[in-house]
């Protein structure tokens, strides 16, 4: 019913009515600040600790209840649909502070976005999934074809998706289309820049619908798409690529919302709560409105009903402020070589190779060598030009860039103790005859819960999954 901008709409909406509640004087909005760590005090959560982006300054917030609406980490990857200020530092920090950190490794890969065009790219555009109702998938069936789509005739194209998956064709779930995308691109019949695309094509649909019927249903997203790439899809197939999009691990929380530290509540994507191994169960917008509408208003002012909590204690405040601080000025201290994002761009590479939609104990066991090495080398060579002291996007980069080498060492070892393949998270080692993922469902029917402990590194705690209405079957698109 909104043409492919769901999402947009659904966002229109959620800001017409904050806003509302700005203007009625019952929100305080602090725009340009970034959080970057968590006032813990005799075990509650009590406040934030914040910067100034535009001025440098550090500000301490306290209050009796501290909720995070901090959205994803699927940026661990560098490219990735999210916007570039999205990151993990809020919920990391709090990680850190000692909220526990549930299902890091699921991350959800969607198949329709539009292909990196170059090492200079640092974002990807998601297109709307809707374009897989009348658009055919395929690819040439010679590796390093690369005429131009119209001069491939039909015998020498390969709709993969429909000769491997002929009961849903170019429906199949997101997982599927995406890793299917992946291989054939890795067999080296991949199109566009770097061979990494392939084709959604809707000749068919304008043959069999018309033009016109194409353009009502689909036409602000060929425009969309005709100005990033500067192709027509009326007149050529549009290229697409899987895209790293959503991510399904977050802070564990209750049924209230609470992390497991107390007055710490959590919505939306950044929380794991409903979202499911592979996403099938709650879109992220969904999710976070059913979050913030209905279920937090309902639980948090149970938790705030037992108050006063009393006073926050000052040396909490002190020590949190101290560390942020200190990280600032080591950031600034080590003057090296080499930029935040080229380490980033790295780091994502290897995460996508070793930890992205398919894994193995092999690549996983790599990357578990190759990050601390990356990591170790970052602190001593990264490069942050200027001070803290006012607007410095380089420090902001570096910052995000620290907490994420942190965080993909968890998602990695977080993916190496699960050794079955479930929804999006295919392991080689675990795939049945046909090569479809194969669950362990009586070994690994559990949230996978890890805490932090900086004495001994993380430390896993299982929570196990229950269901009284529903069997957990094995699924199969053949």
């Amino acid at each position: 019913y909104a043409r492919g901008q769901t999402g947009q709409q659904l966002l229109l909406g959620a800001y017409q009515a904050l806003e509302r509640q700005v203007a009625a004087g019952k929100v305080e909005m602090h725009t340009r600040h970034e959080m970057l760590d968590l006032i813990v005090s005799d075990g509650r959560a009590r406040g934030v600790v914040i910067r100034d982006l535009v001025t440098g300054e550090i500000e301490t917030h306290v209050a009796d209840a501290v909720v995070l609406a901090t959205g994803g980490y699927g940026n661990v990857f560098y490219l990735s649909t999210n916007a570039k200020g999205c990151n993990t530092t809020a919920i990391w920090r709090a990680h850190l502070r000692g909220a526990y950190f549930a299902n890091p490794c699921y991350t959800q890969i969607h198949p329709t976005c539009i292909p990196v065009s170059g090492d200079y790219q640092s974002k990807l555009t998601l297109m709307s999934e809707s374009l897989r109702n009348d658009g055919r998938v395929w690819v040439p069936l010679r590796k390093g074809d690369n005429r131009p789509p119209g001069e491939i005739p039909e015998h020498e194209r390969d709709y993969y998706l429909e000769r491997m998956y002929p009961s849903f064709g170019n429906l199949v779930p997101r997982d599927i289309a995406s890793r299917a995308a992946k291989n054939v691109c890795d067999e080296g019949r991949g199109v566009g820049p770097g061979g990494l695309g392939v084709y959604l094509d809707f000749a068919d649909a304008i043959q069999r619908l018309g033009r016109e019927a194409v353009e009502k249903k689909y036409g602000n997203l060929f425009e969309m798409y005709e100005r990033i790439t500067g192709e027509n899809p009326y007149e050529v197939p549009m290229r697409i690529y899987p895209a790293v999009h959503y991510t399904m691990g977050g802070l564990w929380v209750d049924y209230d919302l609470q992390s497991t530290i107390p007055g710490l509540f959590v919505i939306g994507e950044a929380n794991f709560s409903d979202h499911g191994a592979n996403r099938l169960g709650a879109s992220a917008l969904m999710q976070g409105l059913a979050d913030g509408y209905f279920v937090l208003p309902a639980t948090i002012g149970d938790y705030l009903a037992d108050g006063p909590f009393g006073d926050v204690d000052q040396d909490a405040v002190d020590e949190a402020v101290d560390q942020v601080k200190g990280k600032i000025s080591r950031l600034l201290a080590v003057n090296g070589n080499r930029t935040a994002d080229s380490y980033h761009r790295e780091l994502g590479r290897l995460m996508w190779d070793y930890c992205g939609m398919e894994r193995s104990e092999e690549s996983l066991r790599k990357a578990l060598e190759r990050i601390p090495e990356l990591r170790e080398e970052f602190w001593s060579n990264v490069k942050v030009p200027g001070d803290g002291e006012g607007l410095n996007q380089a420090l902001e980069r570096a910052g995000r860039v620290a907490d994420f080498f942190e965080l993909a060492e968890l998602m990695c070892i977080d993916a190496l103790h699960r050794t079955e393949s479930c929804g999006g998270h295919f392991r080689v080692e675990s795939q049945d005859a046909d090569g479809e993922a194969l669950r362990d469902d009586e070994n690994f029917a559990y949230v996978a819960a890890w805490e932090h402990r900086p004495d001994g590194g993380p430390v896993l705690h299982k929570e196990a999954l229950e269901y009284e209405y529903v069997t957990m079957t094995q699924r199969s698109y053949k």
